[in-house]
């Protein structure tokens, strides 16, 4: 598990379904919890060593996502900085969408959050922040994060703009043509973003 995420993190080597079994009562129990006790949960197993307890700290807020106000979601923003890779920063990723599909009136503030972040990783969630938002997505916003890093030499970039690209296409092709007409898209984004087009 560790060599498949290029030995960037220590592993316990619990694999995904056994941890989902493991997590559930906890998961479950945590629904009680008051909101400043499952922050400190969520950011105490965060900063444990091995993965699976990030991937648990993240398995806390998506469960709780409900209870979730701004102001809370918002406290979560220094963990994506934590032990990024993108495993995290993708599940993450699903956390705020999650969040802001439940309140679309937010979804600027949200947005804000990651766009023009200084840190790449940030600015990835802000392209896929939409995805799997179909008809509900935003194009200007959508556009207005890929423009900003259409230049950007970062491998995960660049894939989540294909990435974002592709999933709009399934339910607006017309524009994500004429977006990939009117830019000069990298080859990885032309490639992943064109693929059911």
């Amino acid at each position: 598990m560790a060599h498949y995420m290029k030995d960037h993190f220590p592993f316990c080597g619990v694999k995904k379904p056994q941890r989902a079994l493991l997590e559930r009562p906890f998961l479950k129990e945590s629904l009680n919890l008051p909101m400043p006790a499952l922050l400190q949960e969520i950011f105490r197993n965060y900063n444990k060593a091995e993965r699976e307890y990030q991937y648990y700290a993240i398995d806390l807020a998506q469960r709780n996502i409900q209870r979730f106000s701004l102001e809370d979601l918002a406290a979560l923003l220094p963990l994506l900085a934590e032990k990024s890779w993108w495993d995290s920063i993708d599940a993450w990723r699903k956390v705020f969408s999650t969040w802001v599909l439940a309140h679309p009136v937010e979804i600027k503030q949200v947005y804000h959050f990651f766009y023009q972040h200084e840190n790449f990783w940030y600015r990835r969630v802000a392209i896929n922040l939409q995805l799997m938002f179909k008809e509900q997505t935003d194009p200007e916003l959508l556009a207005q994060a890929i423009l900003a890093d259409l230049t950007t030499d970062e491998f995960f970039i660049q894939k989540a703009i294909g990435w974002a690209l592709r999933d709009y296409s399934k339910v607006n092709p017309e524009w994500v043509k004429e977006f990939m007409q009117q830019h000069s898209l990298s080859k990885l984004a032309l490639r992943e973003g064109s693929k059911y087009i």
